[in-house]
């Protein structure tokens, strides 16, 4: 039996009886402070995260998902809930209350005539794309394959599929939910219609996600890959880029980035370490074609470096895998853009060649395409008119480098936000206050709130971008 206290929002310990009472009522693992694994089981993606939970429950099915709410509803806890644990601001974790970890709930199913994959909630798009891909199949997702389903999926969904599938939330048919009270509950477009389109978007505010079903499509090999300019041809390539992207075949994605050259294959070695600007290709369509709608962006500016090429469509979405392990010190800073006037584009070029780190970076992601085929009040994601999601992200292995790399992030996206279309991307944002996320929302928010007020009206699960009941 551990010494440590368990205390509550109230500010009261947590009986021991009750403890060990949840704790033998679970198939899953119960880790508490000094517990060995404990300091492993809290950690998160992003390094700057140092969070110290009182219990973390590490679920194996839906039984123990119920038993965590239910003790933590009738225990006053704080309660968060880790799927893969990359979210920006470190929200799979709370210090003092219970980690609800769905981390070893990890499985796939495919359905190859209905193209169709059932998901546990633990499981990442890794796993998702090396279950579809083995049937020519794929779920559109972002462009890091260990980032958790479930995280992701609630925020949108915005990758290398988006301007031909749409975001993973225009995929998702179904989902298994916990909801506060304990229940458990399906919701589809025909059950519990206000819950599925609550989910869509609106985060982890309504309730523990324990499966997904996400349609599927044709996708296999894809040629894809960067595609780099010298800086000094930044202004050229960018004003290229902003019209290109918005006519483009839906085929072809390619999101822009300031970048610094990582020193290793299979990058060159005179362009290691050296600060440059590109574009990171998908192009889907058939393979006989691709030589000649790739021949004129090729003479963009003469690249100084083309790695576009033919690979499996999981080659693809872990490309960027080995430069960004877990553990990093990440700072994040997004919005939503309508447009990237020359003003923006200069203010870009003057921040983006002074990119601190070589983990540091800026991307431009297109949204247009079938992402614009939904409208804004369809899901939550209410920026459905707007071409670019502009992340900003700071990031390095050593933490005494934090002031650094904060910094430039701040100044980067004070200079370009008065250019945004005013609210981010909830995925991309770290913890940034309520006014930020009702821009997010925009006029969906009003609506979020009357879901939240129906089904959470305590606000138990409030260690997200909360939207907040009014009950």
């Amino acid at each position: 039996m551990s010494n440590n206290k368990v205390i509550n929002t109230k500010g009261k310990e947590i009986e021991e009886k009750r403890i060990e009472g949840f704790k033998s009522n679970l198939r899953a693992e119960l880790i508490r402070t000094g517990d060995e694994g404990y300091n492993e089981a809290r950690k998160v993606n992003n390094g700057m995260i140092d969070r110290h939970p009182g219990l973390i429950a590490r679920c194996v099915d839906v039984a123990d998902v119920i038993t965590a709410v239910n003790f933590g509803r009738e225990n006053d806890m704080l309660v968060s809930i880790r799927g893969g644990g990359h979210n920006a601001a470190g929200l799979g974790v709370c210090d003092d209350g219970l980690v609800i970890d769905l981390s070893l709930m990890k499985y796939t199913r495919v359905d190859p005539e209905a193209r169709v994959v059932r998901v546990g909630a633990g499981s990442t798009w890794g796993d998702v794309d090396h279950a579809t891909h083995a049937f020519g199949l794929a779920t559109p997702a972002g462009i890091i394959s260990t980032t958790g389903v479930g995280g992701l999926t609630l925020g949108g969904g915005l990758g290398y599929l988006t301007r031909k599938y749409g975001l993973t939330i225009d995929n998702l048919l179904a989902a298994d939910m916990v909801l506060a009270d304990g229940s458990f509950v399906t919701v589809s477009a025909e059950e519990n219609e206000d819950l599925f389109w609550a989910i869509r978007g609106g985060g982890g505010n309504f309730g523990v996600i324990t499966s997904f079903l996400f349609k599927s499509h044709p996708v296999t090999t894809v040629h894809a890959g960067p595609m780099l300019w010298e800086l000094d041809q930044a202004t050229e390539v960018m004003e290229w880029y902003r019209e290109f992207i918005v006519d483009a075949p839906e085929d072809i994605n390619g999101f822009f980035a300031f970048l610094i050259v990582p020193p290793g294959p299979p990058f060159p070695e005179n362009l290691h370490n050296k600060t440059m600007c590109g574009v990171v290709w998908c192009y889907t369509g058939p393979n006989e074609q691709f030589e000649d709608t790739f021949k004129p962006i090729r003479q963009i500016g003469k690249p100084a470096l083309e790695l576009v090429g033919p690979m499996p469509y999981p080659a693809m979405q872990s490309m960027f895998d080995v430069l960004y392990p877990p553990g990093l010190q990440w700072y994040w800073k997004a919005d939503f853009m309508n447009e990237l006037s020359d003003e923006a584009i200069a203010e870009h070029i003057k921040y983006g060649s002074e990119t601190p780190t070589m983990h540091s970076t800026v991307h431009i992601y297109p949204i247009n395409g079938a992402a614009h085929s939904v409208g804004k009040n369809d899901t939550p994601w209410n920026y459905r008119d707007a071409i670019w999601a502009q992340n900003i992200v700071g990031v390095d292995p050593d933490p005494n480098n934090n002031e650094r790399i904060i910094s430039w992030a701040k100044d980067y996206w004070d200079a370009l936000h008065p250019y945004s279309a005013g609210g981010a991307y909830v995925n991309f944002m770290m913890e940034e206050g309520e006014d930020r996320i009702k821009a997010t929302y925009g006029d969906n928010y009003e609506r979020l709130v009357k879901i939240k007020n129906k089904y959470d009206p305590t606000n138990f699960f409030r260690v997200n971008q909360n939207i907040k009941p009014t009950v």
